[in-house]
């Protein structure tokens, strides 16, 4: 007679949690966490808490700390077995927005939560991540991951991280020196970055008929949608790190979410912009995307970064310097606007010349 499920002992396992899973995708991914630890870094992988040491950092240190995710995007990547790009991402994401307050990366932590583990899935994102910190002087200083069977489906997980930066005061970019008339300079995105991606998948899947991501995408010879849509998010610190302390740079906007009209307001302390749209080199996946769906410009510039990365309001006077600054560091800039006053009576926002 078969034994009754009832009589039978039930394991985490059953209950879908592999304990084991999880302690092999770490195992994989020790040597490259390891990689990013410097001096500072008081404690092994596997601790409960990461310990970095904080002296000699500066006269005044202030800690700027931010956290992010990939969004949709990492749908994208689980639908083609693809996630070392993701975790290049997300570093990168967050290194942007502490970067804007002028702070240079210390120290990341990462999540990972899934449906059902995969460890060379799991060992993959995080390798990606490890990677990214090696590139740009930060310690993977610990992290989390979550086997949850019922909150995230089978074949499907969730990405995201916590950054700590360090600026002096004096150097900390707050808004408070930005001025009407001041210049506003564009840095190129490759692509749509980690923002976007749920009306990018949409007008994928529906109006390009590529629901696997493998077919070609449009205009981009050679390159799948996958391949187009997964590029990684560009991490702006090398080519801005000569600028931190230059008192010509007043503030910095990363264009995310929202488009350059919902994060470049944030960052200019009550003052609007002018922005021409044409001023922005084009790219084709912006084209292809918004042509395909039918998008009205005004929501393309919403959803989307439409080509834009980072955006610098900087004196106006020192505009032509901060250019040939980028240009010799191997970052193309162009012009795209400038600071004005805004409406007594108003809110600050983004006015379009074009």
């Amino acid at each position: 007679m078969a034994e009754s499920a009832s009589s039978k002992g039930l394991t985490y396992r059953d209950a879908g949690v592999d304990i084991d899973a999880a302690e092999r995708a770490l195992a994989d991914s020790k040597r490259a966490i390891r990689a990013t630890f410097g001096p500072r870094v008081l404690a092994d992988v596997g601790s409960f808490g990461g310990l970095f040491r904080a002296d000699g950092l500066g006269t005044e240190p202030v800690l700027v700390a931010t956290a992010d995710g990939v969004g949709t995007k990492i749908r994208i990547a689980a639908s083609v077995g693809r996630f070392d790009s993701v975790g290049r991402c997300l570093l990168q994401h967050c290194v942007n927005d502490a970067l804007v307050q002028g702070a240079e990366p210390l120290f990341f932590l990462d999540y990972i939560g899934v449906g059902q583990l995969d460890p060379a899935m799991v060992a993959q994102a995080i390798q990606g991540v490890a990677l990214a910190c090696q590139d740009h002087g930060v310690a993977l200083l610990g992290g989390e991951t979550a086997e949850m069977p019922g909150v995230y489906p089978v074949g499907e997980f969730d990405l995201v991280g916590t950054l700590v930066g360090v600026v002096e005061r004096e150097h900390l970019l707050d808004g408070s020196r930005v001025r009407p008339g001041d210049a506003l300079i564009g840095l190129p995105s490759d692509g749509l970055h980690t923002n976007g991606y749920s009306l990018a998948r949409r007008i994928v899947e529906q109006r390009f008929g590529a629901d696997d991501y493998h077919a070609q995408f449009p205009g981009a010879e050679g390159a799948s949608c996958a391949d187009v849509l997964l590029r990684a998010h560009l991490c702006y610190l090398d080519p801005l790190r000569p600028l931190l302390r230059d008192p010509a740079l007043h503030a910095m906007a990363h264009i995310t979410g929202g488009g350059v009209g919902g994060n470049l307001p944030r960052v200019l302390a009550g003052h609007s912009a002018e922005v021409a749209r044409s001023a922005v080199p084009p790219q084709n996946v912006f084209t292809q995307l918004v042509a395909a769906g039918e998008v009205p410009e005004d929501e393309a510039w919403r959803a989307f970064n439409m080509g834009v990365g980072m955006i610098l309001a900087v004196d106006a006077a020192h505009g032509p310097r901060v250019l040939a600054t980028l240009k010799e560091n191997a970052q193309a800039a162009f012009e795209m606007g400038q600071v004005i006053a805004t409406d007594r009576e108003g809110e600050a926002e983004v006015r379009w010349l074009d």
